[in-house]
């Protein structure tokens, strides 16, 4: 699938940067709120908690949103994934997704199938390190971007980031080695400051577990604050403060923006 060794490896989240999720995760984080509590919180009410950088899950990310408001009592977690995978996906998230009608059937594509092409040409490696649901992760890349067995890590393969474990396993098995002096550069594109904070963490524990590997952090903001310029630029601000290498306008953007970066 990959050249071997790539020039490079370079991972992905998913949500905010191969997908919009604008109406479909985060809308469903504001109706399992409201579902509740009885009130929607706003777009930027999401955005701040996101840029903590301590809420990627986005289950998690709903009950603290009505911790915050006070709400009491607040629902049993079980009760709470229930109420928001119904929202999410409108039917059973491990059938048949023709038979899904939840908020997932409207999420706009980031890139074609016509981006992995150029980046394999470019002899770089790529996979996908994600927070959200296993079939939510498979529909995307297979079903709708006819990628055959891409590398992933999702939800409950790993710890949930900014933990680095998912990144630096699928890291090394594309690397083709044990990352180091001498393997290829790991690059990871995200949307949050979990994202940034999990190569951090990962540039952190490697002078002992694997010296000399060189990481870039890559972010994008997520595609709803592309209409908002004083949002997005807030926004981006807190990318580079987290630590993030290079911010790029989209992720169509990534090549003409790492490869320069590469030498």
């Amino acid at each position: 699938m990959f050249a071997s060794p790539p020039r490079a490896v370079v991972l992905f989240d998913i949500d905010g940067v191969i997908r919009d999720v604008s109406a479909s995760y985060r809308r469903a984080i504001v109706e399992t709120v409201h579902h509740f509590h009885g009130q929607r919180p706003e777009p930027a009410a999401i955005d701040g908690l996101k840029s903590e950088g301590s809420w990627n899950n986005d289950w998690q990310a709903s009950m603290e949103l009505l911790r915050r408001t006070g709400h009491t009592p607040l629902p049993a977690f079980e009760e709470l994934v229930a109420v928001f995978e119904g929202f999410y996906f409108g039917g059973d998230p491990a059938g048949d997704p023709g038979h899904w009608r939840g908020f997932i059937r409207d999420e706009p594509l980031l890139v074609q199938q016509a981006f992995f092409a150029a980046l394999e040409a470019a002899g770089l490696a790529y996979g996908f390190v994600s927070g959200a649901e296993p079939p939510s992760c498979r529909y995307v890349l297979q079903t709708r971007l006819g990628l055959a067995n891409p590398p992933l890590i999702a939800m409950g393969d790993a710890p949930d980031k900014p933990d680095p474990t998912g990144l630096l396993q699928l890291a090394s098995q594309l690397a083709g080695e044990s990352l180091g002096a001498g393997a290829a550069p790991v690059i990871y594109l995200g949307d949050t400051v979990a994202d940034v904070l999990t190569v951090q963490r990962a540039r952190a524990q490697c002078p002992a577990q694997c010296p000399a590997q060189r990481f870039l952090s890559f972010a994008v903001a997520p595609p709803h604050l592309h209409r908002q310029p004083e949002a997005r630029a807030t926004y981006e601000a807190r990318l580079r403060e987290a630590g993030a290498d290079v911010v790029i306008p989209s992720t169509a953007n990534l090549l003409e923006s790492l490869l320069p970066q590469l030498g």
